[in-house]
């Protein structure tokens, strides 16, 4: 729910890693996109679900689209609140100094979310979402620990929040494969209608 207006999940999918042929899942993922997203998709029309998955620039468009956009990520295996931070911030950090983009501003905004991470604990079933609204180049992130609603950080810096947005919705290398083309499929249907 945002701005009172319900937003349709788009995608979902979960982060794991494989050890010893075991799979362990991390988080599940969902995406939630304003439907008015599919007017900014026009020129994928009549491509297929796999070949969008393999498209880096129509995830770049799914990103940069001028629409709501929500992640809501559920916690599955419990994790310390500073190891997601790390993760999370050294996955934005090579990625703008990748293009050039990490200076000091950059560096103040993702330390703020490092802290705001570091002293929580996300048991199972711990709730973090991102809310990126479609007219500025601002973020909320809030977490719900154990059914409480916890403190919620604006990041305000617009090359982090970009980032934040390409960790979880960057194409080929975003963080979760099964939510790139659990996307990809269900846009390829939108776009079909």
């Amino acid at each position: 729910m945002v701005n009172n207006k319900p937003l349709p999940l788009m995608g979902h999918g979960i982060t794991d890693i494989e050890i010893h042929f075991l799979q362990i899942k991390f988080t599940a993922i969902g995406v939630y996109l304003d439907p008015e997203i599919v007017t900014h998709l026009q020129q994928w029309k009549g491509k297929t679900g796999e070949e969008l998955t393999e498209n880096d620039e129509f995830f770049e468009a799914i990103v940069n689209a001028p629409v709501d956009k929500f992640l809501r990520v559920v916690v599955i295996k419990e994790i310390k609140g500073s190891q997601y931070g790390v993760q999370l911030e050294s996955a934005i950090r090579d990625r703008l100094a990748e293009v050039d983009k990490y200076e000091e501003d950059e560096e103040e905004a993702l330390e703020k979310i490092v802290e705001f991470f570091q002293s929580k604990y996300f048991k199972k079933d711990s709730v973090i979402t991102y809310y990126f609204p479609a007219t500025s180049g601002s973020a909320k992130i809030s977490c719900t620990i154990e059914g409480k609603e916890n403190l919620e950080i604006e990041v305000e810096n617009a090359n982090v929040v970009e980032m934040m947005k390409k960790w979880y919705l960057g194409g080929t290398r975003g963080v979760s494969p099964t939510t790139i083309s659990s996307l990809a499929n269900n846009i390829c249907v939108e776009l079909s209608k």
